[in-house]
């Protein structure tokens, strides 16, 4: 199955809450690759690759995000799969 890759971005009340670990964990458990990190403009930046499905549930989750957040909006883009060099999802 040909992996699936995205780049996300994602507004709200989503740094000091736990979002990125939050995220961190929902990608390993999907098995995805990539990474997450705070922006300076408040929101958080993921890139995350891995099959169709498991890059669709990590989006699900995403939407949601841990209690404490408040996720405005999440932007989308999609990218080819070899372009994440990441091996495994690294929090920044």
């Amino acid at each position: 199955m040909e992996a699936s890759a995205v780049r996300i971005t994602v507004t709200g009340r989503v740094q000091g809450v736990g979002y990125r670990a939050f995220a961190a964990a929902r990608a390993a458990e999907l098995g995805l690759r990539g990474f997450v990190r705070n922006r300076d403009d408040g929101s958080v930046e993921s890139v995350a690759s891995g099959t169709p499905a498991a890059v669709e549930a990590y989006l699900a989750a995403l939407r949601g995000g841990p209690p404490g957040a408040s996720v405005a909006d999440l932007a989308v883009d999609h990218l080819e799969s070899r372009v994440v060099a990441e091996s495994t999802f690294d929090v920044r």
